[in-house]
């Protein structure tokens, strides 16, 4: 059976047939985006704790060797310790000094991604739609509209809403394709959707250590999750998403 060739060239880097030719924004003295959106003066922010305080432990090893998409959860809750630990090490930066540099690898540090939560149980936290602020190493709440939670699992096909209503924290990473736009034009597009690969697999290894699991879910009604995040699904949209809780 031979499938028909949708856009494979999406996946392809010939530098003759057009990288070295294409003019790129950035090489027109055009301005980059801001590798994190802003926030109004008027947001509520939530304080997460500083990764100086993790103490969790796991060899290396033994996170990749115990890794599995898991899609059943406790009731048990999240601390907020295991939540800012989990928020770090999918998009956290890792250098004081600058902003770019973070948890996960970016093609030219574009970091396109801005990483969304819907929050179900995490101790002292409301349930609610937040948004991670990498920079300041922060939560923002958008929403605590127990509606929207509730309905965001209807975004998902009916295989994904039994784990997506029984999650502590769904991840709803977003990407803000200009970002990388502006560097690689038209080869954006292969760069953000390996990228959305590297954050979800750190979130994988990060979740062993704290007894928990995580499943992705690439299968999901586009406009739902961009509306229940507040996106506008053109400058930005859900790309990835991921289910996550206790297991026993």
């Amino acid at each position: 059976m031979k499938f028909k060739n949708f856009n494979r060239d999406i996946l392809k880097s010939d530098f003759e047939a057009g990288w070295g030719q294409w003019p790129f924004d950035s090489n027109k003295g055009l301005p980059a985006l801001s590798s994190q959106k802003p926030y109004a003066a008027t947001d509520k922010l939530i304080d997460l704790v500083a990764p100086n305080n993790f103490d969790f432990d796991i060899k290396l090893i033994d996170a990749i060797k115990n890794r599995r998409s898991r899609r059943k959860f406790t009731h048990n809750s999240l601390s907020l310790k295991e939540l800012s630990f989990l928020l770090w090490s999918v998009q956290g930066k890792t250098d004081k000094n600058t902003c770019t540099h973070r948890s996960a690898p970016s093609a030219g540090a574009c970091t396109p991604f801005e990483t969304y939560l819907i929050i179900q149980n995490v101790e002292n936290l409301s349930p609610g739609i937040y948004r991670y602020l990498p920079i300041e190493h922060k939560l923002c709440l958008i929403s605590i509209d127990q509606d929207v939670v509730n309905n965001s699992s209807l975004g998902c096909f009916e295989i994904n809403q039994t784990r997506m209503q029984n999650a502590a924290v769904v991840f709803v990473w977003a990407a803000v394709p200009y970002r990388s736009e502006w560097r690689f034009g038209p080869y954006a597009y292969k760069m953000i959707a390996i990228e959305a690969g590297h954050v979800a697999q750190n979130l994988y290894l990060a979740a062993e250590a704290i007894n928990c699991g995580a499943c992705v879910i690439a299968a999901y009604d586009q406009k739902i999750i961009d509306n229940a995040i507040g996106v506008n699904g053109c400058d930005e949209f859900a790309v990835y998403l991921a289910t996550l809780g206790k297991i026993s």
